[in-house]
């Protein structure tokens, strides 16, 4: 066998990009995107994203190009998905949440050459542009005008602009996409959200993305012909690779522009939606709404939420709300969930708070991941399988990024010579193979030489009923160096009904005293990041200005 191998016919690049041209042969007349009163086709989205693909082409676009989208969750953001690579250009999706600053740095960074651009965003991309350095080409700016909304701004007096619909009628619907050469030709690049650290580019290729969007697909269940809602935004990490994954089913995709648990419960209701994704923060939007805004959802809605550890309080809620939540972890730099809390029948048969804890792991590693472990940062070497000893969470397989963009001594820092990507989570590895993430490694709480969970003490925090939200930092203190800080935001009519006191000694009767907090901080609302993300960062900032605790009990409310 030893002349046999690799070969022309057996060895084609892999590429997500081609589920879509399958989707308008198999599901041509079923609906692919539905926004507002628009509806669209599987024949009909390849077409358009075909005309996309031969404009950007005609605009002098070339292979590995940067196109970069500043959308919501309207038709464009997911034809930009399939059309912007299928002219051999590089996505890159921008955050519509961010600053005028950011988006300048992204622009420059990334060498963008052109973006898409939603009406309501354009004040925003002039005033990024602006803030250029001197010499730096500007990209150019495509307008995505949006019929349904009124009042967003047009473009400047006297602006010669080309829309997206006018830039689509110069495209080619009969157009030959262009298919990567080889299967490790970069397809995306995406920015990280920065919770512990300034934005870097991660680069994925068409071949990781491939394996991911399949992978999901298997590890979820999603059967053919799902109707899925967006409220994940797809600028964020590419919506966990399920733009590409929907046409691989023939789902239903319904845009949203914007989420609120009004909205969402309405179009679940009106659409029949069947599927969904979301960081925790939407679950809790979800599972704390107002009963005038909640109504009985149509049938099964199946939730996979990911982004960040989810408290077990949150997810019991959840699903006491009629909702099926999936449990999954992933990064920006895995372009997607590669781990997964795969669920075992005999857990059915345990109380649901049993049941909410063991799904608030992260779990275990999905097919095509090939390997998975928690390790002692300082040896390198696996932690015991015993459910509380601490270390890194190390990824490898084919999902692991190809490097950060323009930045070596990052990537490997991340991406080590012992074949390893060190993710900078901090979990633990239980006796039946599960992995739990207890922490991102700059929020664990060293108090007196012990290790504390922020994430373990958050869980407590979100189980007392007056709470909201709650996130656990380090504060300086005289004697034990640092002690936990908790800052809580109360539920809608809780306030002035809780104290201090109160939550510390919720804490302390459901943990070790050691680990429960010593401060602890009333806001309306934790801060976040555009993705939703509690900036951990923010706080931490705000307990050292408080100044170290004393060797007496030192809580305040704020």
């Amino acid at each position: 066998m030893d002349s046999l191998g690799a070969n022309a016919a057996n060895s084609c690049p892999l590429t997500p990009l081609g589920f879509l041209e399958r989707a308008a042969t198999v599901y041509g007349d079923c609906p692919s995107v539905v926004y507002h009163d628009t509806v669209f086709t599987w024949s009909q989205t390849f077409r358009r994203c075909l005309r996309l693909a031969s404009a950007l082409v005609s605009l002098g676009i070339s292979r590995r190009d940067v196109v970069s989208v500043l959308l919501p969750n309207v038709p464009a953001m997911y034809e930009a998905h399939f059309g912007v690579p299928m002219s051999g250009a590089v996505l890159n999706t921008i955050n519509t949440r961010l600053d005028a600053r950011t988006v300048s740095v992204l622009l420059r960074h990334s060498g963008s050459r052109l973006v898409l651009v939603d009406q309501a965003s354009l004040p925003l991309i002039r005033d990024a542009i602006r803030l250029l350095p001197p010499g730096h080409d500007a990209p150019r700016v495509i307008t995505v005008e949006d019929p349904h909304e009124k009042s967003l701004p047009g473009a400047a007096p006297g602006a010669v602009t080309l829309t997206y619909e006018g830039l689509l009628e110069k495209g080619d619907p009969g157009f030959e996409w262009v298919r990567p050469a080889c299967e490790w030709e970069p397809m995306v690049l995406n920015y990280t959200s920065g919770t512990t650290s300034a934005p870097k580019g991660v680069v994925h290729c068409h071949r990781a993305i491939f394996l991911v969007t399949l992978d999901s697909l298997v590890e979820w269940a999603v059967p053919p012909r799902p109707t899925y809602l967006w409220t994940l935004p797809m600028f964020h990490t590419n919506g966990w690779t399920f733009p590409w994954g929907m046409a691989v089913v023939g789902g239903t995709n319904i845009c949203l522009r914007r989420v609120d648990a009004a909205e969402v419960y309405a179009t679940i209701s009106r659409r029949g939606v069947t599927h969904m994704c979301g960081a925790p923060v939407v679950l809790n939007m979800l599972a704390n709404a107002p009963e005038g805004v909640r109504r009985p959802l149509p049938g099964k809605v199946y939730i996979l939420t990911a982004g960040a550890p989810p408290p077990a309080a949150v997810l019991h809620r959840t699903e006491a709300a009629g909702f099926e939540v999936s449990h999954g972890y992933g990064l920006t730099e895995t372009a997607g969930v590669v781990v997964c809390c795969s669920w075992k029948g005999e857990w059915n048969k345990l109380p649901a708070s049993e049941r909410a804890r063991l799904k608030a792991r992260q779990g275990v590693r999905t097919p095509s991941t090939a390997e998975m472990d928690v390790v002692d940062s300082d040896t390198g070497r696996s932690v015991p399988r015993d459910g509380a000893t601490m270390g890194e969470v190390v990824l490898r397989g084919g999902c692991v990024m190809l490097g950060y963009l323009n930045n070596d001594e990052a990537t490997r820092e991340a991406v080590r010579g012992d074949g390893w990507f060190y993710t900078g989570d901090v979990g633990v590895m239980h006796p039946d193979g599960y992995l739990e993430i207890r922490d991102r490694s700059k929020d664990v709480i060293i108090s007196g030489g012990e290790n504390i969970s922020s994430v373990e003490l958050e869980s407590v925090l979100y189980r007392h009923p007056a709470v909201n939200e709650a996130a656990a930092v380090a504060r300086p203190d005289e004697f034990w160096g640092e002690t936990p800080c908790a800052f809580v935001s109360l539920r809608e009519g809780a306030a002035g009904a809780v104290t201090v006191a109160e939550i510390v000694a919720w804490c302390r009767e459901r943990m070790p005293h050691y680990m429960a907090p010593k401060t602890v901080v009333f806001l309306p609302e934790l801060p976040k990041t555009s993705t939703g993300k509690v900036q951990k960062y923010v706080l931490r900032d705000a307990a050292k200005k408080m100044g170290p605790t004393g060797r007496g009990s030192s809580t305040s409310k704020m």
